[in-house]
């Protein structure tokens, strides 16, 4: 069949106006271009409509949506079915019936196979709607089968169906298009032409390669046919298409009009509230006026004072015009559950701004003790859902979940996706992989990536890892690493984001079963359901929560003293005392250095002022120069002054500094004239102001705005440079103030009962910013007893007992057997349980006998493993049982082959064996020594509670010439010294321009290192790879706060020989690992 009639002539001139089956990076390791990239090239090379069909998914096409409405160019919404016993078939929706019908067709799929493999076959096209267009692709060498499925395709679905065709430029198209095109006559279908374009532009082609060889685990040497023919595979402009399909002019005519035919857009998709949260016969809006005033007048016992029934009026007038209800009810609803379960729980961020959420018991934060800005929660001129985030105790919040699903279903609740995309590291090592670099060479770059994540590979970093930055296939490697870097590699499950609907989840977007058992996901993530305006609600895990509450239990039953959140004594002299002096290990959200530095400096002595602790030390107030007038202006050394009296009624609770993204709004309002809306959007143009410039438009009418008011023109663009800053990450006074609660209470815990505060913090773990070495050497300088793991005493979870010796009347924390290394939580919490019984029987029989007989007798009563058994050897927990460490190992050994001969198979051996080789004779082992024992501790707990490592090795050290980290701590400002010690922490904040802070540790003090980025690029080996660490520096003193700054850097590892005879053979050696954060 060919067109090359008379007809055709005068639209073979003709440019074509749709582009179909295209590719995004989220049909993962195939495509090769971002949808943006993809719609963004479409539409500046003159293209109409652009048809983004990924494979068996949408989770791109809200990212191509929101670039198509950005560039002016029709999108095609589509989905590429990948069928089990058929070709592949690309579908378009004609209508909001059709893209339901495909959604579900594709959460079928996922839920039959999984996310990462749906199962469809050819029957399931009946599933589909008549509104929908299907493009069937056919192989790269079309046989007579494959029109044997366009004929049974055309049958089976209700829709129209096309054939599908493409150019592959391999010198065989018009012998391919021709048979094509008379196997789409003889099923009676049109053909319609397809871009089948993988990546935007042709120079992405390599990474197309890079990524097939990722996919299939292939070198690139070898991966022979796998790999691209040629660059074809990207867009072209309308008039080239049309001059390559010239021949085929129809094709091009009949993708046009099946691009006519989809007049779906995903701004069609509308939401719905789910409404069962309106029980009584009332309708939502009345449901939450009720629960609204109740809550209110449970709050203010003594009366709802004026200024909150004012801010409850307006807040619930703009509510009902919202038609929001069913979203607050929803969220209130959630945590009336987690209430009634005893889960601590608490909102936070801008909803902290509503006087609503306060008296429905979602927030925490006063109206009445705040200024609260509604306008940041809500915003009339946002159209859009509010964004409410409820922190749950994150050991429980899976309860929430659960009551979440059973409550509205699994067609109607799932989690919102997370995209994981390629970071350097892991782009790096793939790639490295792909090209056959060695594992050397690939461990060398990825060690090269801490701290320059944001940057590419210098040539001096790759001579640092042993490399030529003139080696062509390396630059080709980072080349392509800077290509894929933030591109997709698959959908994981978003923290806690909920999306809840009145009907079918799966008519709003395909859904498929999360990794974790009992969970569904949806595809699109929080920006997705943000640009769509799809409700989201927040149910996140916050470890802090989960202290608390194992500390509430604690106080509870060692001390007699029940406790709520709310019942918490305020303003306490002595918790103030100790956050001013900086101790703050493990005090929530001011426990890092930055914030234990500004603490003494900031001198915070009531509730507001912590309030401002928690913002202050954010980028935004770094960014925007506000932190040393706001400190300078408290200390007394700067005079605190106002512009106005207006402003002073915005600035005055800040001493005139704008610290809270609310105060940078009511500047915008009261300063400038700006509406609440209006104050809303130009927050909002801050936090994108690089990617899109809108911030201009809004700097022209603050300024004019403020100068027409009466404030001078330098004035008013320092005010908006301020502002400027929280676009980059500044905090809402209502999130602070919510965070700041949190803050009170565990320093108060901390203060008065230390011994609380540690074991609560043990069990909560993995969570916060020390880990347990460093939180029990602050049990320590608390003046807290620590004591072992140990069979005969220890539960799964660290349990306090009494302690005579303890002059503040604390109590001995003992570490529980979670602490080891390599032992399951089940057979640890069996061990304990059995102890318990047996101590339960024995207490009317025989006091101080040990609980368990032998190790025999721990294995049969608590039915566990000579596995866990050798786990707790290893720890040294059978010291009650008069075993040490060596001994346990061994009789460990001997019990579990003992078991093995016991067994049918191996026990007439065994007797033989041992008929011959008679009783095995009692061994002596001889003992370890001090070093070998604190090395094996930490082996197995990470910590060591006989001594330090650095205890140990300071007569080698002092030897050498290096002191401890104590001496920084008596000495005076400006001191130089050379210092050695164990890394325990090393942090590199994006805010800090490449200045690393480093945390160094001896048996009693802790020490921060600085170091200034010049430094770390020349001391990198030294700050990376050392566990001992010497620096050369000065002591930097100011009030109680001391830092090292350093001068070199210098790895002191070979002093483990010391310590440890396996370490100097790097075998088997210590590890003593450290908390490193970006």
């Amino acid at each position: 069949m060919t067109q090359t009639d008379p007809i055709n002539t005068g639209r073979m001139r003709q440019p074509a106006s749709a582009v179909l089956g295209c590719y995004s990076n989220f049909t993962f390791l195939t495509g090769a271009a971002h949808p943006d990239e993809m719609v963004a090239t479409a539409a500046a090379l003159g293209w109409q409509a652009i048809g983004i069909a990924d494979v068996n998914s949408l989770a791109g096409i809200v990212r191509a949506h929101c670039a198509a409405r950005d560039h002016d160019i029709r999108l095609v919404v589509g989905a590429r079915l990948r069928l089990v016993d058929g070709p592949d078939i690309i579908v378009h929706p004609f209508d909001r019936g059709g893209y339901e019908s495909l959604s579900m067709l594709l959460s079928e799929a996922n839920l039959r196979g999984s996310k990462a493999a749906p199962i469809m076959h050819l029957a399931d096209l009946a599933r589909l709607s008549a509104s929908t267009a299907l493009l069937v692709m056919p192989p790269a060498h079309p046989a007579l089968d494959y029109q044997a499925q366009l004929t049974q395709i055309g049958q089976l679905a209700a829709g129209r169906v096309f054939a599908g065709a493409s150019l592959y430029r391999d010198g065989a198209d018009q012998a391919r298009l021709a048979l094509l095109g008379d196997m789409a006559q003889a099923a009676g279908l049109r053909l319609a032409a397809a871009g089948d374009a993988l990546y935007h532009i042709a120079e992405r082609r390599p990474l197309a390669d890079v990524l097939i060889c990722i996919r299939e685990k292939q070198l690139l040497d070898k991966a022979g046919h796998l790999l691209s023919r040629n660059a074809e595979r990207h867009l072209i402009s309308p008039e080239e298409a049309a001059r390559r399909w010239r021949h085929w002019p129809d094709a091009l005519a009949a993708a046009a009009d099946l691009a006519s035919l989809c007049s779906f857009s995903m701004s069609d998709l509308s939401y719905e509230y789910p409404d069962e949260v309106s029980p009584n016969g009332r309708n939502a809006m009345q449901e939450l006026e009720y629960q609204t005033w109740k809550g209110a007048r449970d709050r203010y016992r003594d009366g709802i004072p004026a200024k909150v029934e004012t801010y409850l009026n307006r807040e619930l007038a703009l509510i009902a015009k919202l038609e929001f209800a069913p979203y607050f009810l929803t969220v209130f609803d959630i945590v009336r559950f987690a209430r009634g379960r005893g889960i601590l729980c608490q909102g936070r961020g801008s909803a902290a701004n509503s006087a609503v959420c306060y008296c429905l018991g979602i927030t925490a934060v006063d109206p009445n003790r705040s200024q609260p800005l509604f306008e940041r929660f809500i915003s009339e001129a946002r159209g859009e859902p509010p964004d409410i985030d409820v922190d749950f105790e994150h050991q429980r919040r899976e309860e929430v979940i659960q009551h979440i699903y059973a409550k509205y279903g699994r067609t109607r609740a799932g989690l919102a996706a997370s995209v994981i995309t390629y970071r350097r590291r892991s782009a790096l090592r793939e790639v490295a992989k792909v090209f056959g670099l060695s594992r050397d060479v690939q461990a060398a770059l990825s060690g090269e990536v801490w701290g320059r994540e944001k940057q590419a590979l210098d040539g001096a970093a790759l001579q640092a890892a042993g490399l030529d930055p003139a080696d062509r296939r390396l630059v080709l490697v980072m080349r392509l690493v800077a290509d894929i870097s933030r591109f997709p590699r698959h959908l994981s499950q978003h923290v806690g984001g909920f999306v809840i609907t009145r009907g079918r989840l799966d008519h709003l977007c395909p859904i498929s079963p999360a990794a974790m058992e009992g969970r569904t996901v949806i595809e699109w993530d929080k920006d997705d359901l943000d640009a769509l305006g799809l409700l989201k609600v927040d149910v996140l895990a916050l470890g802090m929560l989960s202290c608390i509450h194992r500390a509430f239990d604690l106080l509870r039953l060692h001390y007699n003293r029940p406790l709520t959140l709310a019942s918490v004594p305020p303003e306490d002299k002595a918790t103030y005392d100790m956050l001013c002096a900086g101790q703050s290990v493990g005090v929530f959200q001011v426990e890092s250095r930055a914030q234990m530095a500004m603490l003494p400096r900031l001198q915070p002595r009531c509730f507001h002022d912590l309030v401002v602790q928690v913002a202050i030390v954010r980028p935004g107030p770094i960014q925007g120069d506000m932190v040393h007038p706001y400190l300078r202006r408290r200390a007394g050394l700067e005079r605190i002054s106002y512009p106005s009296e207006d402003l002073r009624m915005v600035l005055e609770r800040t001493l005139g500094v704008p610290l809270f993204q609310e105060q940078a709004m009511q500047i915008a309002i009261v300063g400038a004239g700006f509406t609440g809306s209006e104050a809303d959007q130009l927050r909002r143009a801050m936090a994108t102001f690089k990617k899109n410039g809108e911030v201009s438009r809004f700097r022209e009418k603050m300024v004019t705005g403020m100068t027409a008011r009466g404030y001078d023109s330098e004035f008013a663009m320092r005010c908006f440079k301020q502002i400027e800053g929280f676009g980059t990450y500044g905090f809402p006074e209502s999130h602070a103030a919510s965070f700041a609660l949190l803050v009170y209470i565990s320093a108060w815990i901390k203060c008065h009962y230390p011994d609380v505060f540690i074991c609560a913090l043990l069990n909560a773990q993995p969570m916060g910013f020390y880990s347990p070495s460093q939180l029990i050497a602050e049990a320590k300088r608390s003046g807290v007893q620590v004591r072992p793991v140990d069979v005969g005493h220890s539960a799964w979870d660290s349990t306090l007992e009494t302690d005579p010796q303890n002059r503040r009347g604390h109590h001995a924390l003992r570490l529980g057997l979670r602490m080891v290394k390599g032992l399951p939580r089940g057979e640890g919490e069996r061990i304990a349980a059995s102890r318990q019984q047996q101590e339960q029987e024995q207490e009317q029989e025989q006091e101080g006998r040990p609980a368990f007989d032998s190790l025999a007798d721990i294995m049969r009563r608590a039915d566990v493993s000579a596995t866990a058994l050798q786990a707790i050897a290893a720890a040294d927990g059978f010291a009650s049982m008069q075993l040490d460490r060596r001994q346990a190992q061994w009789q460990v050994r001997a019990l579990a082959r003992q078991r093995l001969h016991e067994m049918p198979l191996f026990a007439q051996a065994g007797r033989r064996h041992d008929s011959v080789a008679g009783t095995e004779p009692t061994v002596s082992l001889p003992s370890a020594s001090g070093g070998e024992e604190v090395a094996a501790d930490y082996r197995s707990l990470g910590l060591s509670l006989k001594a330090h490592p650095v205890t140990m090795l300071a007569p080698s050290l002092q030897a050498a010439g290096w002191q401890s980290c104590a001496v920084a701590h008596d000495v005076r400002d400006g001191t130089r010294l050379r210092l050695a010690g164990l890394v325990t922490m090393r942090q590199r904040p994006g805010t800090a321009s490449g200045t690393v802070f480093l945390t160094l540790e001896d048996d009693i003090h802790a020490l921060n290192v600085i170091i200034w980025p010049k430094l770390t690029e020349t001391y990198r080996e030294a700050l990376l790879r050392s566990q001992i660490l010497g620096v050369v520096g000065r002591v930097q003193r100011e009030q109680s706060v001391v830092h090292f700054i350093a001068d070199s850097l210098f790895n002191l590892n070979g002093f483990l020989r010391y310590l440890d005879s396996a370490a100097a053979a790097n075998t088997s050696g210590t590890r003593m690992r450290s908390r490193d954060f970006r």
